[in-house]
């Protein structure tokens, strides 16, 4: 069975997780990081190779300031609690987003921890931190008209390859399976440029309840899929079929 070379995940449903059961919603946030170190250790067990977690948006900002103090100490603390295991599993940490607008004690840990284990090989782990598609692409269109107005980049030299380069995942491939948690059913100005030809899995399941068992059932449902990239079936033959096919 085939599982994506690079798997993305919206992990939504924390505080609605905490909200059913009555309790704080910080506490759900601390449940979905339980999550979050189990799906990254079956990840890594199975050989996935890229795996994005979309962690806090661009708009997440804008909660209340005791749950955005609350979720910037907790990603303070998951990663200074997980570089050992990182370092002892071959995992290499990066992010994309604006992190400047971290507080400069989690700025220094996360890029600390991505420092730590930037010759990590084995699999590579990105954060998702104030992070917004529709600001990504602004940000790259931006370095694109800088190099044209330096004279380094001739504007008929942009293409698709040319502008994925200017993107905060460059030299990342794109995502071969999305998973979404907690019902909702839109990607949230999540990686607008990468999904494009994204199969995507939507589930019920609240993030703080996504165990490893949900993992293989979406893993079962992308194996099940003909990804054909603007193809017809007849054309894509086993042996030139662009998708990447491991044992699962």
């Amino acid at each position: 069975m085939s599982i994506p070379r690079h798997l993305a995940i919206i992990m939504d449903g924390n505080g609605r997780w905490a909200e059913k059961r009555q309790l704080p919603r910080i506490l759900g946030h601390h449940r979905g990081v339980e999550t979050v170190q189990s799906v990254v250790k079956e990840c890594r067990s199975l050989g996935i190779q890229y795996l994005t977690l979309y962690a806090f948006s661009s708009e997440n900002w804008r909660r209340p300031d005791t749950e955005v103090s609350a979720l910037m100490d907790l990603l303070s603390r998951y990663l200074q609690s997980e570089l050992k295991t990182m370092l002892a599993r071959g995992i290499r940490l990066k992010f994309i987003g604006e992190i400047d607008r971290l507080p400069a004690p989690v700025k220094y840990v996360l890029e600390e921890t991505v420092a730590r284990t930037a010759d990590n090989r084995e699999m590579t782990l990105t954060l998702a931190l104030s992070y917004g598609a529709r600001d990504e692409l602004v940000r790259a269109a931006r370095r694109m008209a800088g190099a044209v107005q330096a004279g380094r980049l001739a504007p008929s030299a942009i293409n698709d390859d040319l502008f994925t380069s200017f993107l905060d995942t460059a030299g990342c491939p794109d995502p071969d399976l999305l998973i979404r948690t907690s019902g909702e059913m839109r990607i949230s100005n999540f990686l607008l440029w990468q999904l494009a030809y994204t199969e995507m899995y939507f589930t019920e399941v609240l993030w703080p309840d996504f165990n490893s068992e949900e993992l293989h059932r979406a893993f079962r449902e992308f194996a099940r899929r003909e990804r054909r990239f603007g193809l017809t079936g007849a054309q894509l033959g086993e042996e030139n079929s662009p998708v990447r096919e491991d044992t699962y």
